[in-house]
């Protein structure tokens, strides 16, 4: 007889207490291995894939996709032990049948298997697949796994239905009100294959089966969808002017009330939640927090960007990727930061101290379509511009794709943000709480300049550091920001500290 068990939201680190459901990944009825991901849940960082500790059948789902989900809410349930695990081994996927007394996977007291798993335990140790989340799952190398889909199952009807009404007792304590979207799911799949399609159809409340895809074979692409916004608002705002010409023998108050109410209800309401709300929270909480101070310069940076061309010019196309404007910056900022220790600090509040930080791990705003992240190169202290420039290159790539990590997220000590490629010419950085400074730059564009006393045409780009005033006075922000100019000015200034 096989046992139910419920696998709970996990704690997902880094102090999250919440995640959106993306993507399921199986189905109800599908059999699923041990540490095999089962569901993509968005969180304030970064998009994670969520492995279930139990192997057997999926007996039901709790949340549709676009639901938010407290750390431990009911995700699935699973049937442990079924004939239907039995098939998923004999067919090459890793074994995920174990005894009902042993259903839990093998992890160390008090991890986040243990909080989110909610039962089983016992010994598992030799099941694995090697897939770990935030300190459970379990350690063996990876195994090939298969999705099994429900009409491959040697499972009949018949005895399916005891495994799911099984189920029942298990979730109605904690999820009665969410199994509704799981028969909704019943409708068959949606052709969409993007994240950021399904999230963008959440915010404007679109049903994606009711849209018809113009990619291959019927897939909803993104431009489907903003053609389906765009309708809506339009018949929105048509339904307005109708209800405020109905209203014209009333008296003008009421008009004008009327009227009122028929633009709030047009207006477009975007959730501050995932990645803009994060953003949002810290912003808010970098102004409320941190009595900060900006200073700004123009700076010369003819020969930065001749340095930059001749260093990529010297060994031909065999000499590996070029070096960006932004690594030659990251390595000017490491030099300042060894000057100027004060900006490479954080505020203990608690303890009223300056705490000084012994490396630099350095953020830089990446752009992205899921909103504006900070992938941090750790230990960019000791990294020379070749070394930052290809950290700086994979990790902008992992941003553009969704697959940064919460740890390549957290722990900056400084923020360096380039914001000239937007084409502007300079800004007001926002502290990244809880950091001491931030370097924003503008875009390097040829302007007039008096050079050797003359006046002529030279690259100029404009640099602002927005600083904590409680770590540093104006002295030593100047002097920072003064030492930065003059490397970007005459590189062989920074010869001197490498």
């Amino acid at each position: 007889m096989p046992q139910v068990l419920e696998f709970k939201l996990p704690d997902l680190g880094e102090g999250l207490t919440e995640a959106e459901i993306v993507r399921w990944l199986v189905e109800v009825g599908d059999v699923v291995a041990i540490d095999q991901p089962v569901v993509e849940v968005e969180t304030a960082k970064a998009m994670v894939e969520v492995p279930c500790p139990y192997g057997g059948v999926v007996t039901a789902r709790f949340g549709e996709e676009g639901t938010e989900l407290p750390v431990g809410a009911p995700l699935l349930t699973v049937a442990v032990g079924s004939a239907g695990t039995e098939t998923a081994g004999a067919a090459g996927a890793p074994s995920s049948v174990r005894p009902a007394d042993s259903a839990g996977p093998a992890v160390p007291q008090g991890t986040a298997a243990g909080a989110g798993s909610g039962q089983g335990s016992g010994s598992g140790a030799a099941e694995s697949s090697g897939n770990v989340l935030v300190g459970y799952g379990t350690g063996a190398p990876a195994a090939r796994r298969r999705r099994i889909r429900p009409e491959r199952l040697s499972v009949t009807a018949s005895e399916a239905a005891p495994v799911a009404a099984a189920a029942v007792p298990v979730a109605v304590s904690a999820a009665a009100a969410a199994a509704a979207p799981v028969a909704a799911d019943a409708r068959g799949p949606v052709a969409v294959v993007s994240p950021l399609v399904r999230k963008l159809a959440r915010q404007h409340d679109l049903d994606l089966r009711e849209l018809t895809g113009s990619g291959p074979d019927g897939l909803i692409l993104r431009a489907d969808v903003e053609s389906a916004i765009r309708t809506a608002a339009t018949a929105t705002a048509t339904a307005g002017v109708a209800t405020a010409g109905v209203a014209t023998a009333e008296p003008s108050e009421a008009v004008g009330s009327r009227a009122r109410v028929a633009v709030d209800r047009a207006g477009e309401r975007i959730p501050l939640r995932g990645v803009r709300g994060a953003v949002a929270d810290k912003l808010s909480r970098s102004r409320s927090e941190i009595p900060d101070a900006t200073c700004w310069v123009d700076a010369d940076a003819t020969e930065l960007m001749a340095a930059r061309a001749a260093m990529n010019a010297a060994g031909g196309p065999s000499a590996g990727p070029k070096v960006s404007v932004l690594a030659l910056l990251a390595r000017i900022c490491t030099a300042a930061l060894a000057r100027f220790p004060e900006l490479n600090s954080t505020v203990d509040l608690a303890a009223r101290e300056i705490v000084r930080l012994p490396g630099v791990h350095l953020g830089f705003a990446a752009q992205t379509e899921r909103g504006l992240v900070v992938p941090v190169v750790r230990d960019a202290h000791a990294r020379n511009v070749e070394s930052i420039g290809d950290e700086i290159a994979r990790l902008t790539e992992a941003a553009r794709t969704g697959a940064l990590t919460p740890a390549q997220l957290t722990g900056g000590t400084f923020t360096l943000n380039n914001y000239g490629v937007f084409g502007v010419d300079g800004s007001t950085p926002i502290i990244n709480h809880p950091e001491a400074a931030m370097l924003g730059v503008g875009r390097v564009m040829a302007k007039p300049w008096v050079h050797n006393g003359e006046l002529a045409v030279r690259q100029v780009v404009q640099l602002s550091l927005t600083f904590d005033h409680r770590v540093c006075d104006g002295g030593t922000a100047g002097g920072f920001l003064r030492y930065v100019a003059d490397c970007v000015e005459q590189p062989a200034v920074l010869l001197r500290t490498l």
